[in-house]
């Protein structure tokens, strides 16, 4: 008896012998044998997603927001700078929609994003420091060639250039900044 009873152990243990027995006691939780199939109710308990109306949001190519006002004559028009989608958030680096090119007519947003961010790096990166972006087909910098202290305001000024590749095609900008009391920065015309 001893003989038979531990290979019948040895089976036990493997999960050989007692696959019936186990099978009743095991939980069937599998998706498709689920009592509450939530996403086929038609009653008002459970959300239906497809009634929901999503509206866009339209963003004027003109605007002032904090006595700051934004121009985007080319590119997308949207809300935020760089990627601060939210204009409250992307305040001090409103200013720089100023600085623009034709050619952001020819790229996406993720792009012009991308763009924007790197002007807003550009921002405190060191004078002469490339801020080199891309996405896709797209590409850029924006560097920072001066820097100095504004003679009638008294304000830090930063001299920027900024290039845009679109397919082989260049485009450049050259504008001025001035750091304001408030941190954000304000495009001056050159005297």
């Amino acid at each position: 008896m001893k003989k038979l009873l531990s290979p019948l152990l040895l089976l036990l243990s493997l999960g050989l012998v007692s696959q019936p027995l186990m099978a009743d006691l095991r939980v069937d939780d599998r998706v498709d044998r689920r009592d509450d199939r939530r996403d086929y109710r038609q009653d008002d308990r459970w959300d239906d997603h497809r009634r929901v109306r999503v509206q866009p949001i339209v963003v004027p190519r003109r605007r002032v927001i904090n006595n700051i006002v934004v121009i985007r004559p080319y590119g997308h028009p949207y809300g935020g700078y760089g990627h601060y989608h939210n204009d409250n958030d992307a305040v001090k680096w409103l200013a720089f929609t100023a600085i623009t090119l034709k050619i952001l007519d020819n790229i996406n947003e993720a792009a012009q994003r991308e763009h924007e961010a790197a002007q807003v790096k550009a921002t405190t990166a060191p004078v002469g420091e490339k801020i080199i972006w891309s996405d896709g087909d797209a590409n850029g910098y924006v560097v920072a060639t001066k820097e100095g202290k504004s003679s009638t305001s008294g304000l830090v000024c930063r001299e920027f250039q900024q290039s845009v590749t679109i397919g082989g095609k260049t485009e450049e900008a050259w504008g001025q900044a001035c750091l304001q009391e408030d941190a954000s920065w304000q495009i001056v015309q050159p005297a």
